[in-house]
């Protein structure tokens, strides 16, 4: 089981954010992915079994002052599907799950870095969320914990939100 859950932000708007910023998303979410993959590939297709999990985003549909995360996240999902075919004649499955708005150290920073307290960041994105509340890390294991199961070995390829309902 390899889950690639490495990332990074950078936030900024496409006229402020330098190049390095750019390259180091692109090189933690992407590059990251891809040696991890390619590494643990080998073992799995010799063992004629494999789950790769990759951690997309809600963000990879666009977000404001996230081109390059957004790109990133996106660029995830392509990759996941690649997987999927490249792999799944040798018992290896590819999925993705895209987190919506989960209370972590990355989200407190970003409440933070707009000067807002985390617990009024974390209503005012519950209120648009439609079960009324932010996600927790757990429910990103959950979803993981699914598609890394005997119960996924025919699921390939997917992209599940786990973001509390449709995405406006």
């Amino acid at each position: 089981i390899l889950v690639n859950n490495a990332g990074v932000l950078r936030d900024n708007l496409l006229f402020k954010m330098s190049v390095s910023d750019w390259d180091t998303v692109m090189n933690v979410h992407l590059r990251g992915a891809f040696l991890m993959s390619k590494t643990c590939q080998k073992h799995m297709v010799d063992a004629g079994f494999g789950r790769i999990v990759n951690l997309s985003s809600s963000s990879a549909l666009g977000n404001r002052g996230q081109v390059n995360y957004s790109a990133a996240k996106a660029g995830l999902q392509g990759f996941t599907k690649t997987l999927a075919k490249e792999l799944g004649k040798f018992g290896i499955t590819a999925n993705a799950v895209a987190p919506g708005f989960i209370a972590t150290d990355m989200t407190a920073a970003t409440a933070e870095r707009v000067g807002m307290g985390f617990e009024d960041f974390k209503a005012a994105a519950a209120s648009m969320i439609p079960v009324q509340r932010v996600g927790e890390p757990d429910d990103i294991a959950n979803a993981i914990a699914f598609f890394t199961g005997e119960a996924a070995g025919f699921v390939s390829g997917q992209v599940l939100y786990v973001a509390g309902g449709p995405l406006d």
